[in-house]
């Protein structure tokens, strides 16, 4: 945290780094729970409003309200003077569902069954989910919901005003509590990693991204503090910080694992660093970049003007286009022209 609050952001450092947590959150917190949208796709339909390949259209709508519920976030988390409230953790849901919608499910046996998604309101049904291992673990009831969730929203606004908890220990706390009622019949960990970025942001902290690629090791964390605070929802509602190291020391490489990534994205330059979901990319070839560069510079540059450039034979231009096409680097538009998704620091 040091090294970021002695950062000295420019407007541009911060437009960027804007740009990048929209792609970035909104992509890997949709993708964790199914989004198929590519990282490109997901780039161009929240930065340019464009959509490139194929794709569904519920993954497109989900992907915009994702961001419209993102805003919103972000605008709340600045009126510090106001307590979190149900009716907003509500809100962000509906924005996100965007509609009450039917599931359609078959029963062993062959049993058709049907339930309706609520939107902007608390479950009228029970939800459960079948662990890696195995065994069924129960969310709190729809009977105990409405309870438990003014329970979680009283303590959370006490607990801040207290200021005894460090803000990642908050913002942990208060995910594993909200997971563990599970209050909606569906977005609950989008919602989640929405409110986490609430709290953090509230107290200073630059928003973080749960990245799908980590999407076990996410898992894994809960389910180790599940076996601590132990099968019951209610104690995993009021669940104590002791009870859920595993989720708080994963929590914690999380966000500190994240700053550091925002502070090298602003102060590490060079030719031949690049940035990808994330992640710092440093070419060994310089031709690399160059062939890069080239490609945005000139979207419709062809495979021999590349050969020229970076002075080097066909079939290793094509190996390169290929290897960046492979990961999700670059991709290639219907009219032949290239799109950069990977990006340059400087």
């Amino acid at each position: 945290m040091e090294a970021w609050t002695k950062l000295e952001l420019t407007p541009r450092d911060k437009d960027r780094l804007s740009r990048k947590f929209t792609v970035e959150f909104n992509y890997n917190s949709n993708h964790i729970e199914g989004n198929t949208l590519t990282y490109g796709q997901t780039e161009l339909l929240l930065l340019f409003g464009k959509v490139a390949g194929e794709a569904e259209m519920h993954d497109l709508e989900e992907m915009k309200a994702s961001n419209v519920g993102l805003k919103m976030m972000t605008v709340e988390s600045e009126n510090i003077e106001m307590p979190l409230t149900q009716n907003f953790i509500r809100l962000l849901h509906q924005t996100l569902i965007r509609e009450d919608y039917t599931v359609y499910r078959t029963l062993p046996g062959g049993v058709q069954t049907s339930y309706v998604i609520h939107a902007g309101q608390y479950k009228t049904r029970p939800n459960s989910v079948i662990t890696r291992y195995g065994d069924r673990f129960e969310y709190a009831s729809p009977e105990e919901t409405p309870a438990l969730m003014t329970d979680l929203v009283n303590w959370y606004n006490e607990e801040e005003k207290k200021k005894e908890l460090a803000p990642y220990e908050l913002a942990t706390l208060f995910h594993y509590r909200y997971i563990r009622i599970h209050p909606f019949e569906d977005g609950n960990g989008r919602i989640a990693r929405l409110l986490v970025n609430y709290i953090l942001a509230r107290h200073g902290y630059p928003m973080i991204v749960v990245r799908s690629r980590k999407k076990q090791e996410y898992l894994e964390a809960l389910h180790r503090s599940d076996l601590n605070v132990g099968p019951s929802p209610a104690e995993g509602a009021h669940a104590e910080l002791a009870q859920i190291k595993p989720f708080l020391e994963y929590f914690y490489g999380v966000i500190a694992e994240e700053i550091l990534g925002d502070v090298k994205f602003v102060s590490e330059r060079g030719d031949d660093v690049w940035w990808y979901d994330g992640e710092q990319i440093r070419f060994r070839s310089h031709n690399n970049s160059v062939m890069l560069h080239a490609m945005i510079d000139n979207r419709k540059i062809t495979i021999a003007a590349l050969q020229q450039l970076a002075g080097i034979n066909k079939s290793a231009v094509q190996k390169f286009l290929k290897q960046m096409t492979d990961k999700g680097y670059v991709s290639r538009n219907e009219d032949g022209t290239w799109r950069v998704i990977i990006t340059p620091t400087l």
